[in-house]
């Protein structure tokens, strides 16, 4: 493709996601195919010969469009939202289009540079800890997701560890509570620790960590011959958006030399605005921390911020250095080296895209449309409230409300599967004190009060019956 085909073609392409933008809203929300469907259209084998942009975008109308859900709809409320916006596509694909390799400060200095200097700012931004500044001891990073944070996390607790005590026997333990991210889980089982490495701690009616029985549990398990190393604490957990109380959890980690790592992959995002600061009270006392600006804060798949207060075992963990890879910058120790705060070792220019959206938006532009969709969440949960046939299920906070008809599982199972079938609403669910619950999150970019009054009708629609 030459750079005047690009130029052509590249227009066209613009314009095919600038049409998708201003027609997401009609189309149904929950792709309709079904398995098999969309490959049983592909040819069993790939072109001989180049085909024509336009044959491309044919069959990507034709095959490929009717198998996707669209996150990017307003009427998207299920799961957490996985957002989009102008500026953030516009810098993803000038990232693509240097197609930069940010293995090393030396592979391009921008790269790495501008990450730096754009996790500053959200410490900055967010009222994070200074200890998190890349000034410090610690600083940021951007990973593909708070998966991959928490593996890294768990690798750098490990590494503390055994730095400082070489030889000390006893079975590694992390804890989380019951309601945490079943990434933990998998992140121990990556890191060759065992699902029976951790220990599931109960919560309060809140949904949030009991300090006590962590505090219990890391007893046992030291009086057992165990060695405490990790605990995930959640700002928002997944299925309720509970908040575990972060100081007592970390004066329970301080009194045991145990890594702290908090996950607010939804809700950190609301760190911006400073009254929704509180749920971060005792963050101070964390090893790592990450959110996710490919959540809320219309920065497009993939981006999640991890921050660390000492990268020395991040690195002592990670880092590698093999002959090829050698050169002076890394060695003259002035640089950060970003293959070394994460596992795999190539990495993309993902700062480009949160550096156009901070830049688009400002802080204030995020601000105004996170406080719009919380208010938007608390007005829908007040209209739960009000309506005898439900209630809620969990504390809304922010901007997750959960809440299930009065009549049981299978009504709710119904109205669940009755609106998602219209194609105008996409919501999920989830269980809640063994009850089938219903979750509402508003948090997509474009989403407005008429789409929130939409889906309430809907809802109370299909209701009706129960």
């Amino acid at each position: 493709m030459t750079p005047d085909e690009f130029r052509c073609h590249g227009r066209e392409a613009i314009d095919w996601i600038a049409d998708y933008m201003e027609q997401v809203e009609q189309l149904p929300v929950l792709s309709r195919v079904q398995p098999g469907e969309i490959r049983r259209r592909l040819p069993d084998r790939p072109p001989q010969q180049g085909e024509p942009f336009e044959s491309i975008l044919r069959d990507l109308n034709e095959i490929i469009m009717p198998g996707i859900t669209h996150w990017q709809s307003p009427n998207f409320f299920a799961y957490f939202p996985s957002n989009n916006s102008g500026p953030s596509i516009l810098g993803d694909l000038i990232a693509s289009g240097l197609g930069v390799q940010g293995m090393l400060w030396a592979t391009s200095p921008a790269c790495t540079e501008l990450e730096t200097h754009v996790l500053d700012w959200l410490v900055d931004g967010l009222g994070l800890p200074e200890r998190f500044l890349s000034t410090t001891a610690g600083g940021g990073v951007i990973q593909d997701t708070a998966s991959s944070a928490v593996l890294c996390a768990i690798l750098a607790a490990r590494e503390r560890v055994e730095s400082r005590e070489q030889g000390a026997g006893g079975e590694l333990v992390a804890y989380a509570s019951t309601q945490t991210h079943s990434s933990i889980e998998k992140g121990l089982r990556i890191a060759g620790l065992g699902s029976n490495s951790l220990r599931s701690i109960k919560v309060d009616p809140q949904w949030g960590m009991r300090p006590d029985r962590l505090a219990e549990a890391m007893a046992d398990d030291i009086a057992a011959g165990c060695r405490p190393f990790f605990v995930c604490a959640t700002v928002g957990t997944t299925s309720s958006l509970g908040f575990d109380p972060l100081r007592d959890i970390g004066q329970i980690c301080r009194q045991h030399d145990v890594w702290l790592h908090v996950d607010a992959a939804l809700a950190g995002t609301a760190a911006i605005c400073p009254e929704f600061r509180a749920m971060h009270d005792g963050l101070e006392l964390a090893d790592s921390y990450c959110f996710n600006p490919h959540k809320w804060m219309f920065t497009n798949f993939d981006c999640s911020c991890f921050f660390v207060a000492d990268r020395g075992p991040l690195i002592r963990a990670l880092g590698i250095m093999p002959e090829y890879l050698k050169n002076q910058a890394t060695q003259s120790g002035a640089v950060i080296d970003y293959r070394d705060w994460q596992v795999p070792l190539g990495r993309r220019f993902r700062a480009l895209k949160l550096w156009f959206v901070l830049r688009w938006f400002g802080i204030a532009g995020i601000q105004q449309r996170v406080r719009q969709h919380v208010a938007l969440a608390q007005e829908f949960a007040g209209w739960i409230q009000s309506d005898p046939r439900f209630e809620l299920a969990a504390p809304a906070i922010l901007n997750l409300v959960c809440f299930r008809h009065r009549g049981g599982d299978e009504v709710n199972q119904q109205i669940l599967d009755q609106v998602n079938a219209s194609g105008k609403m996409f919501i999920s669910h989830t269980r809640l004190h063994d009850h089938l619950t219903l979750r509402f999150c508003i948090g997509q970019t474009n989403t407005e009060r008429r789409h929130v009054e939409q889906a309430w009708k809907q809802i109370s629609e299909a209701a009706e019956n129960y």
